[in-house]
C-alpha cells in the first residue's frame, strides 16, 4: 500500500494523539498485559530483523527453524555485541522441546538460571543445607518446614547461600523446586524473596514481588482465586480507569496499537463510501475518536462510518457502565467532525461472538480490528471449540477488507509451566524497566497500575493451567500460522504505519525500538521484543 497523502497525515495522526484533548482524556483501552505445537510454517525458516531507533540499526537475529523445533540463533557483530543476550542457558536451549515456537521472536532475552558451575553449586548447597539435621532437631528425627526456619543458625545458613543468588536466580530456582515438588526448598526461597522483593523498587524488585504471588498461587493451587483478587479489592471504574491513564501516557503500548491500526484502516478505506468498523476490543472506543479526526479531513468528505464494538466484563467494569456510554460518546465526537456515524454494540465475549452478532450489510467495506484480544481465546489446547481459529475463520467469511492484528510478542501458550516462567519473567522485565524509565519509583499511581493491569496477567500466566489461564500469548510466526490457515494473506505495511510509529516513539525513552519483518511491525525494549502489529486481507 502507498501513502495516499505522504507525510502530511503522519504528522496530523501524530500530532493528534498527543495534543491534549479533553474529548480524549476520559477513555482509554483497557489493561491487557503488554501461547502451540501443530502449526508449521515454512515460511519463516529466515527471519531477519533489524530494530531501529530512527535510523540507527542495532540489533539483527536471524532464525533457523529445524524439523521439529525452531531455535532462534543470533547474530550480532562485535560492534553490536552490547545489544547481545548474554546467557548460557535458556529453556529454547534443548532441540528436543518443540513446543510452542514455530518462528522465534526477532529478540531472545536471556532467561532460566546461570548454567555456569558456581550458581549449580550454591543451588546444592542451599538443597543439602535444608536436608541437614541439626543437632538440636527433637528423638523422632523428623522436622517441620516451621521448625526449620524458626532456627536461627538453620534460617543464617540459608539466608547467606541465597544471598549469593540473584532475583532472577532465586525465582527461578523456587519455580524448578516447585515443579519438582521440593515444597521445603520452595518455601524457604519464597521466603528469603519476600525478604527481598519491593512493589516500590527497582524493576526486578517489582517484578519479583508478583512473580513470587505467581508463585505462591501455585504452590496452594489458587491460581484463579488469586487472580481474581491478588491480595486486593477490586478497585473501582475510576480508580481502575486512572490506572489506565497512567500506563497509555507513560508506556507506547496502547499507542502502537492505535496508531498502527489507524493508519493501515484509513489507507485500506480511502476510496470507500461506506465503512463498518467491527472491533473485538471496544474498551472506551478512545480510537475511534483519532480515526474520526483524519476522515473528517479527507478530500470529499467523511464517508459514513459504523463501528460494531465487541466488549467484556473488564472493560464494562473499567467504564462504570454498559457500551451505551461508548456508543453516546462516539456519535458525540463523530457529530463534533462532522462524520456520519453509527454504533452497534456487542456486550459478549470474543468466544461467544457468532455472525448474527456482527450485523454485517451489503455494500459495506469491513474492517476487523483485534487489539491485544485475540490471546484471550482458548485454542485446541484447552478446548474442542478452538476458539481462537473458529473465530479468524468467521472474520474471513465476512470478506474483510482489512484487518489488524496487535499481539503481545511473546511465547506463553501451551509451553510447560519452568519455559513458561522464564519467558514470562525476561517478557515483563523488559517492560517493568520501561515503565521505570518513565515513572518515579515511588509513584503511588505507578504502583496500582502495576498491581491492577499487570499483576494480574503475571499471576495468571504462572499459577492457572487450562481453562483458568487466559492470558496465553503466542509469538508472530504463531499468529501468522493461525491466520494463512484461516485463508488470510498478509497485507504489506507501507512506510507511513513505520514512520507514523517512529516520530510516535520520539517522546519515549530512546531504549524504544521497532522494526520490520515478514510483514509485521515489531515494538520492543532494549533488545527484547513486545509487541506487533500485523495486516492482513
Amino acid at each position: 500500500m502507498q501513502a495516499s497523502q505522504g507525510p502530511r497525515r503522519s504528522g496530523s495522526v501524530h500530532r493528534l494523539y498527543h495534543q491534549p484533548m479533553q474529548q480524549v482524556q476520559e477513555y482509554y483501552t483497557p489493561c491487557h498485559s503488554f501461547d502451540n505445537n501443530i502449526y508449521n510454517d515454512s515460511s519463516c525458516s529466515r527471519t531477519h530483523i533489524s530494530f531501529q531507533t530512527q535510523n540507527e540499526q542495532f540489533f539483527t537475529m536471524d532464525s533457523f527453524p529445524s524439523t521439529d523445533y525452531a531455535a532462534p540463533s543470533v547474530s550480532v557483530s562485535s560492534n553490536r555485541s552490547p545489544f547481545s543476550p548474554q546467557c548460557s542457558q535458556s529453556y529454547m536451549s534443548n532441540p528436543h522441546r518443540s513446543y510452542d515456537n514455530t518462528c522465534g521472536s526477532p529478540v531472545s532475552g536471556c532467561s532460566g538460571v546461570d548454567d555456569g558451575n558456581g550458581k549449580k553449586h550454591v543451588l546444592r548447597e542451599l538443597k543439602n543445607k535444608l536436608l541437614q539435621p541439626e543437632s538440636d532437631i527433637d528423638d523422632s528425627g523428623s522436622c517441620s518446614f516451621n521448625d526449620v526456619v524458626s532456627k536461627p543458625s538453620r534460617w543464617n545458613q540459608v539466608s547467606d547461600i541465597a544471598s549469593r543468588l540473584d532475583l532472577k536466580e532465586l525465582l527461578v530456582a523456587c519455580a524448578e523446586a516447585i515443579e519438582e515438588a521440593d515444597i521445603s526448598t520452595a518455601e524457604v526461597l519464597m521466603n528469603v524473596l519476600e525478604q527481598r522483593v519491593s512493589v516500590s523498587g527497582e524493576p526486578m524488585q517489582r517484578l519479583s514481588a508478583y512473580m513470587l504471588e505467581g508463585l505462591r498461587a501455585r504452590l496452594l493451587s489458587s491460581g484463579s482465586i488469586i487472580y481474581k483478587k491478588l491480595k486486593c479489592n477490586e478497585p473501582t471504574s475510576s480508580e481502575l480507569l486512572s490506572n489506565m491513564q497512567v500506563l497509555y501516557h507513560i508506556c507506547p503500548y496502547y499507542k502502537f496499537s492505535y496508531m498502527s491500526a489507524n493508519v493501515v484502516i484509513l489507507e485500506a478505506m480511502k476510496n470507500e463510501n461506506r465503512i463498518h468498523i467491527i472491533d473485538f476490543q471496544i474498551a472506551q472506543g478512545s480510537q475511534w475518536m483519532f480515526l474520526f479526526h483524519d476522515l473528517a479531513r479527507q478530500h470529499g468528505g467523511p464517508p459514513f462510518i459504523r463501528i460494531t464494538g465487541i466488549d467484556d466484563s473488564q472493560s464494562a467494569h473499567a467504564r462504570g457502565g454498559e457500551l451505551q456510554l461508548v456508543g453516546e460518546k462516539l456519535s458525540s465526537i463523530a457529530e463534533s467532525y462532522g462524520v456520519p456515524f453509527e454504533f452497534h454494540g456487542a456486550a459478549l465475549s470474543g468466544c461467544k461472538v457468532k455472525l448474527e452478532h456482527l450485523r454485517v450489510r451489503h455494500g459495506e467495506a469491513v474492517a476487523v480490528n483485534f487489539p491485544y484480544m485475540l490471546h484471550h481465546m482458548p485454542d485446541e489446547s484447552v478446548s474442542t471449540m478452538n476458539h481462537r481459529d473458529r473465530l479468524l475463520r468467521l472474520v474471513k467469511s465476512l470478506s474483510p477488507k482489512i484487518v489488524t492484528l496487535v499481539e503481545q510478542e511473546s511465547n506463553t501458550n501451551t509451553a510447560p509451566f519452568l519455559p513458561r516462567f522464564r519467558e514470562t519473567l525476561d517478557y515483563y522485565k523488559a517492560m517493568f524497566e520501561s515503565i521505570d524509565a518513565a515513572c518515579p519509583r515511588d509513584d503511588m499511581q505507578r504502583i496500582s497500575a502495576e498491581e491492577h493491569c499487570i499483576a494480574r496477567d503475571v499471576v495468571n500466566i504462572i499459577a492457572c493451567e487450562g481453562g483458568n489461564r487466559v492470558e496465553r500469548h503466542e509469538l508472530f510466526g504463531k499468529w501468522r500460522s493461525r491466520l494463512l490457515m484461516a485463508g488470510f494473506t498478509p497485507c504489506p505495511l507501507s512506510p507511513l504505519v513505520g514512520e507514523t510509529i517512529k516520530n510516535m516513539l520520539k517522546e519515549y525513552s530512546p531504549n524504544y525500538r521497532f522494526a520490520e519483518s515478514q510483514g509485521a511491525l515489531y515494538l520492543g525494549w532494549k533488545n527484547r521484543a513486545l509487541a506487533t502489529s500485523s495486516a492482513w486481507q
